[in-house]
């Protein structure tokens, strides 16, 4: 109990320290701006974004923004990160395939996605799909790298041993390297928010007249810092709530796991 009253109590000075030092950051940039250090023009100031917050907040076409963005930035870390945990399933399943696949996946690793990706939208198509295939093309290929770099680093003596006992691919799969890889594909999904958030952003400023990405590529049209930061603020809420309800998910296995469940 005392190590966790200590554990506790560490984790709350966490806490104070990080809110303290963004309190910080936010009256400095305030004090800066007030005085003129800072140009309003280019900077704007942390009151006026409040101010512009508390407005779009009462304003329908606000909530639509964060709508269509969470729409396709979760399509597209789902979509994303189950096709991608599948084709490394197939990869590690069959060294064939692999050797056959290898030199693709390191060309498409390689390629700027979101250079290519007005190309992509136009194949996919303007709108909701479209976005969320530039998204998931992003993340896919690290998800399949990633996920079958972790199912070929399991324990090989565990895996001598259950072949001794004449277990089976599928068997040895199900029971041994899936299992004890969960945390580690849940921490790759907690990247794929990130790396969804960025297709997502792209693809709006590229085509799309609606969602958070629209709406910064618009401040910066009209040079309205106020307008760029307040959707970067809520788009990094957004994120971060994600992160940690995943964050929430890997924790859980971790303790069941140290439980032998």
């Amino acid at each position: 109990m005392n190590n966790r009253k200590k554990l506790l109590n560490k984790r709350l000075k966490l806490i104070v320290a990080q809110i303290l030092l963004f309190v910080f950051v936010i009256c400095l940039w305030e004090f800066f701006s007030k005085v003129g250090i800072l140009d309003n023009f280019l900077f704007s100031s942390p009151s006026s974004i409040l101010s512009l917050l508390l407005f779009n907040l009462k304003q329908k076409e606000f909530y639509n923004h964060i709508y269509i963005s969470l729409l396709e930035t979760i399509l597209g870390i789902i979509i994303g990160s189950a096709v991608g945990i599948i084709i490394a399933v197939v990869l590690w399943s069959s060294k064939t395939i692999t050797k056959l696949l290898e030199p693709f996946m390191v060309v498409l690793n390689a390629l700027p996605k979101t250079a290519l990706a007005p190309i992509m939208i136009i194949w996919a198509g303007a709108g909701v799909t479209g976005i969320v295939v530039v998204a998931i093309s992003i993340l896919l290929v690290i998800t399949i790298l990633s996920t079958y770099n972790y199912f070929i680093n399991v324990d090989a003596e565990k895996i001598k041993m259950m072949r001794s006992f004449q277990a089976s691919r599928y068997q040895i799969f199900t029971k041994l390297v899936f299992p004890a890889n969960l945390v580690n594909i849940i921490s790759v999904i907690k990247i794929n928010i990130g790396m969804s958030w960025v297709g997502v952003i792209v693809g709006e400023f590229l085509v799309s007249r609606v969602g958070i990405g629209h709406e910064i590529m618009y401040g910066g049209q009209i040079f309205r810092f106020d307008i760029v930061m307040m959707w970067v603020i809520v788009l990094s809420f957004f994120a971060y709530i994600m992160y940690e309800g995943i964050n929430i998910i890997e924790k859980i296995l971790i303790k069941k796991r140290g439980k032998g469940i």
